[in-house]
């Protein structure tokens, strides 16, 4: 299995807590955040990782190498933002597998990898997202599901429970066509919520840990979530 970790974050809400690092490289129990996602990879029998990388892409290259435990890192580069789009667009052709991963590099989702790609191919998807239930949906986002699809996006700020999108998906080869547009933008917003209806992606619930270092609020909580048995 490969994948790419979205890692070119700006993360410009922890400035004030995290100053000159990347977002993944965050320091969580005294380990960059990225570490618990690569160890994760690693015990799901993954072989690559493609780390699309941004801003102060040298700290995470300088860290990691090419190569985390038997994990081989491959590293595509912005020279300018490109989005999430964007930069699944540019790291796409550094993997090889006819379907591929996409992770967030600042959330960490415990997850089935092996069970949501046999799901994937069973379904015979485009594109499988994970979804995650959550008592609030306003800071991300609610989901539309129909029949074990993705069938629509709802704007965030709209409070109560509901699906959102935990940050992982498994992009089979047919979908480079719709990724294959210039410029920046954003993976969800500009290509997933508009063509929802002709991707029809696959839901694959999940329900272990779930936490997005995006804001401070989190990321302080992701200190105490992260024991010693995720060392």
């Amino acid at each position: 299995m490969e994948a790419i970790v979205l890692a070119g974050g700006l993360g410009t809400r922890l400035r004030g807590v995290v100053p000159d690092l990347p977002k993944p490289m965050a320091p969580v129990q005294g380990r960059p955040f990225l570490s618990f996602i690569l160890d994760q990879l690693l015990v799901a029998g993954f072989e690559t990782a493609v780390l699309a990388v941004g801003y102060l892409h040298e700290a995470i290259r300088s860290h990691f190498g090419e190569c985390y435990r038997g994990l081989a890192l491959r590293y595509s580069a912005e020279s300018e933002p490109l989005g999430t789009g964007g930069a699944i667009r540019l790291a796409w052709p550094l993997a090889s597998a006819p379907q591929v991963f996409v992770l967030n590099g600042d959330t960490y989702l415990e997850i089935d990898h092996k069970a949501m790609l046999e799901a994937h191919l069973r379904a015979a998807a485009q594109l499988s997202m994970a979804v995650y239930r959550v008592p609030d949906a306003s800071r991300y986002g609610a989901l539309g599901l129909a029949d074990g699809r993705v069938r629509g996006f709802f704007e965030k700020g709209r409070s109560g429970p509901g699906w959102i999108n935990a940050g992982v998906y498994i992009l089979s080869s047919e979908l480079r066509a719709y990724v294959s547009r210039d410029g920046a933008f954003s993976f969800e917003q500009d290509l997933l919520a508009p063509e929802v209806e002709t991707i029809r992606p696959l839901a694959f619930p999940a329900d272990g840990l779930f936490i997005d270092i995006g804001i401070p609020e989190d990321y302080a909580r992701a200190q105490t979530l992260f024991s010693t048995t995720h060392r």
